[in-house]
């Protein structure tokens, strides 16, 4: 289970990036005046799904927490870069963003670097 914990940060940070992603761009511009701005802002806080990526925040520094009692900071650390690699993908796939040549070369470098990083496990 002490792998889990780490999983579960990471989808947890996937998905509310997603989720806040995906809402937003359906809620509009974020208005110039500042006023303004601190309405919109707190008005998306009565949209659930951004209540459940914040949720997913929470519980994401919940499993954090479990995690760190299992590992070293320095061991574990370097597994959320994988929330880069799942929130790059996942968002060329559900949000239609753009995916080239160069983020996937990023990637690959990332998930090697976590591979490196997490030898010492």
């Amino acid at each position: 289970m002490k792998y889990g914990y780490v999983l579960l940060t990471v989808l947890l940070t996937a998905y509310g990036q997603l989720v806040i992603k995906w809402q937003m761009g359906r809620a509009g511009e974020l208005p110039a005046a500042a006023g303004a701005k601190a309405v919109f802002l707190l008005r998306q806080l009565l949209n659930p799904w951004i209540d459940s990526a914040l949720l997913a925040a929470l519980l994401a520094a919940l499993s954090w927490m479990a995690a760190m009692t299992k590992f070293q900071l320095s061991s574990a650390y370097p597994f959320m870069a994988l929330s880069f690699v799942l929130v790059l993908l996942l968002s060329a796939l559900l949000l239609h963003e753009p995916l080239n040549g160069w983020k996937l070369a990023g990637v690959v470098l990332v998930v090697l670097g976590v591979v490196v990083a997490g030898r010492g496990l």
